[in-house]
């Protein structure tokens, strides 16, 4: 939606193509509903039904030029939600507003700022977006409306792709500057000096989808704005923030975390919407004795030609890469065989170099690409036009994410369906037995974590590097005189005059990703193109992903990895025509550090039935609550994981049959981090086995659960967070089960699970006692054939151990 629209007022809508009367959509739903086998695997289907608009009126102390230009666009009333966010931030607060996509949230930050530039020419605004291509797009939108008011409002994006030439023009004139965190980073906030005007006179700051600043970037954003309201506090200014987010349950608490500044919340949504089919589609079991179902990948490329041969514009959501391109490669095939051209499919994910990714937008938007496959990549709010149907290819790993990419179809009021296409992780399962979870309220809160030493330490650098820091200068809540002692001891800082000086003649903000832990991104380079970039990867999937015999896919075309220079980041592939793809197989050791935190669990009063010792063929044994409390201890502190890859496997394409595995030669890559664990008594073991059954076994399959739903609830992808069960600890000896952090230092991940634990238990225990498999399955507690026959009935009963100490 443009920044000047509403998206219910009829003079705004595109002009419907010829097959979108609402007819075709319906026809398939229907089919859906009546029958066929997809219908039998539709466990749960919701209709949420259109909504009318709630509306205010425009703020008494609004600019009149402003409601004029807004009723010329049709708007004569404001949602509720905009009315509110705009008076607020008049009044000089800090506000977060939380509405769902396609709300009209760009008036809330828009209206405000261009009454501040209309009061005061000379006052400034800086958007910051969380990608090029959103600042890209919003632009657009903000153009328009300045350019019906008839001023001359100076509105410029400033990011990488910035011409040399216009710099200076913008840095000087630049009323409203929309960029991004990165360039914000390292363009912008180094070289102040030559931005006096824009921080001089900074009224208005716009975070737009602040629930994307969680993690890693989310840490790294906090410092940079630690380090934007430093610098404007030096030239005079103290800048009103404007924040905007999908739902998550601590939105104002992010926001208070990402600007340390109190902030007023502004959830009463006013925007209207049309009808929305939700449907949970879990495949079929094809093998029930091991509980294996059908590939999410296929059941998604079955469902996604439903509405693609009715022309239905679909957008399918996969979890990852490689899935993007497989299922690219599906789709391509499948519109060929029924004689449609294949080149309508297209995929989207990161890793593809700009312009390709312009093209693919602008495609979507003008309808020229029927389908195209992404990854979350899409789930931002970029203009791509009004898809109808939008397929999630497993759960994203966040209630707020999935809501967003649902939202991608539907985006003006038309009917619009989302279909979550389950895979076989308990997750997954979790949410198929359990609707009510994802249609609820979200429970998710986004963690961020600014004080991380490495982020922080990097961002310190930065700081000094911009402007010196005198003693007893705060940086965040914390004292930063320990780090700046350690950066003097390095010599990259000098301290003089009461004041820490930078003294390196390095340019710090360069050696700083904010996307990742670790800077070093490896660039792809295709032999059969004489060498051209194809493409880039991340320093941690680097080594999964395009390690030497790889098979690297880029929009469904196959590459061999033929080289990885791992110390000049560089990879060379050479296009193949293969029938297979690869994936890398990790493995991971723990060793704990230091503990910050434990609670022993003290042994319970009663006298319990089982006692350590005592023979293995006794009378049946008594019920848990009677037998043994298993749980000793509840650990949190900082460990160290040493990650190889030593092997790979080779898929084939269509079957998903293993027709192979190769050898990989990789440095060793070495995590310090954080980590949550709880150990076992020694005991532990024998009273399993007194019940015939395994310890090993009930340790994996606990992992495999907790793994998975840990990440539910702490709002994290699954990857971030892994789960390591020991049957004898490194630490001390004892039976133990490890969540840590996959980032350099942990980012509040491992902690927030660490205080969760007694719900993520509760719900591992829900998925294993609700599975339908007899004795392990990979919706469970993993294949049976790696977990072992007893590991569903091992993982139950202690887990049955664990929440009855627990709740103690």
């Amino acid at each position: 939606m443009s920044s000047a629209k509403q998206p219910d007022h009829p003079s705004h809508r595109p002009a419907a193509r010829a097959t979108d009367d609402g007819s075709a959509i319906e026809d398939v739903l229907a089919k859906l509903r009546s029958a066929g086998r997809q219908r039998g695997n539709i466990v749960h289907w919701h209709t949420i039904e259109a909504r009318e608009a709630q509306y205010a009126p425009f703020p008494a102390k609004l600019d009149l030029e402003i409601v004029r230009v807004l009723k010329d666009k049709g708007i004569g009333r404001l949602y509720t939600h905009q009315a509110d966010a705009i008076e607020h931030s008049l009044a000089g607060r800090h506000v977060v507003v939380v509405t769902p996509t396609a709300s009209g949230k760009t008036l809330c930050y828009n209206i405000p700022v261009l009454q501040r530039i209309l009061r005061r020419p000379e006052s400034r605004a800086l958007y910051l977006f969380p990608t090029k291509a959103l600042s890209h797009d919003q632009y657009r939108g903000l153009y328009d409306l300045t350019q019906a008011l008839g001023r001359e409002i100076k509105v410029y994006t400033f990011d990488g792709d910035t011409p040399a030439a216009a710099r200076k023009s913008i840095r000087a004139a630049g009323q409203i500057v929309v960029t991004n965190p990165d360039m914000l980073h390292t363009g912008i906030l180094p070289n102040h000096t030559r931005w006096i005007k824009l921080f001089e006179n900074l009224e208005t700051v716009v975070i737009d989808e602040l629930h994307q600043y969680r993690g890693v970037f989310g840490s790294h954003v906090a410092n940079v704005i630690r380090r934007l309201r430093r610098i404007c506090a030096f030239y005079g200014s103290h800048p009103n923030f404007i924040c905007c987010s999908a739902t998550i349950a601590n939105p104002g608490d992010m926001a208070e975390r990402l600007i340390e500044e109190p902030v007023d919340l502004i959830d009463r949504n006013g925007a209207p919407c049309g009808r929305r089919e939700v449907i949970f589609y879990n495949p079929p079991v094809v093998n029930r004795e091991l509980g294996i179902r059908a590939s999410s990948v296929k059941e998604a490329r079955r469902m996604a030609l439903r509405f693609l041969e009715r022309d239905l514009q679909t957008i399918v959501f996969a979890r990852s890469r490689v899935r993007v391109e497989i299922l690219t490669t599906y789709l391509r095939r499948a519109m060929a065989r029924i004689g449609r051209d294949p080149r309508r499919i297209q995929g989207y994910r990161g890793g593809y170099l700009p312009n390709e990714r312009r093209a693919i937008e602008q495609g979507i938007k003008s309808g020229e690409i029927l389908g195209v496959v992404s990854t979350n990549a899409l789930e931002l709010g970029i203009d791509i036009g009004s898809l109808q149907v939008a397929i999630l290819t497993g759960y994203p790993g966040t209630i707020a994410s999935a809501w967003q990419q649902g939202g991608r179809a539907g985006r003006q009021r038309q009917t619009a369906v989302m279909i979550i296409i389950a895979n076989s992780s308990p997750l997954d399962q979790y949410l198929m037995e359990h609707p009510e979870y994802f249609l609820g309220a979200s429970p998710e809160n986004g963690i961020l974590n600014p004080d991380n030493v490495l982020i922080l330490a990097g961002h310190l650098k930065c700081a000094v590097n911009e402007l010196p820091m005198p003693d007893g200068e705060r940086f965040g809540p914390a004292h930063p005189a320990a780090l700046l002692e350690y950066l003097a001891e390095q010599r990259v800082v000098k301290h003089s005059g009461g004041q820490y000086h930078w003294s390196s003649d390095s340019y710090p903000a360069e050696e700083i990703s904010l996307r990742t832990a670790t800077a070093q991104n490896f660039i792809i380079h295709n032999l059969s193109d004489g060498g051209r970039v194809l493409g880039e990867m991340d320093y941690e999937s680097a080594q999964e992903l395009l390690h030497p015999q790889a098979i690297y896919m880029h929009q469904g075309t196959t590459f061999h990895v033929d080289q990885l220079d791992w110390e000049r980041r560089k990879a060379f592939v050479r296009e193949v025509k293969a029938d297979y793809y690869t994936d890398a197989v990790p493995k991971s050791d723990l060793f704990v550090l230091h503990v910050d935190e434990t609670e022993v669990i003290a042994r319970p009063d009663i006298a319990p039935a089982f006692q350590p010792g005592h023979g293995t063929t006794a009378k049946p044994a008594p019920p848990v609550a009677e037998a043994f409390h298993p749980l000793l201890s509840r650990n949190f502190g900082d460990v160290r994981v040493d990650i190889t890859v030593p092997k790979f496997k080779k898929i084939k394409f269509e079957s998903q049959e293993s027709i192979g595995y190769g050898e990989i030669d990789l440095p060793q890559y070495e995590l310090h981090t954080q980590a949550a664990w709880w150990t076992l008594r020694a005991e532990t073991k024998e009273w399993l086995e007194s019940r015939s059954l395994d310890l090993g076994a009930a340790l994996k399959g606990l992992a495999w659960l907790v793994g998975n739903v840990a990440s539910l609830h702490v709002m994290s992808d699954r990857r971030d967070l892994p789960c390591v069960a020991m049957v004898r600890s490194t630490f001390d000896g004892l039976p133990a089960l490890y969540l840590y952090d996959r980032v350099p230092g942990g980012i509040g991940l491992a902690r927030r699970a660490y205080g969760l634990d007694r719900q993520i238990f509760r719900a591992a225990r829900d998925v294993a006692a609700g599975c339908g498999c007899r004795e392990g399955c990979p919706s469970c507690v993993g294949p049976v054939l790696e977990m072992g026959e007893r590991a569903r009935t091992s993982a139950l009963t202690l887990l049955d151990g664990i929440l009855l100490t627990a709740a103690r």
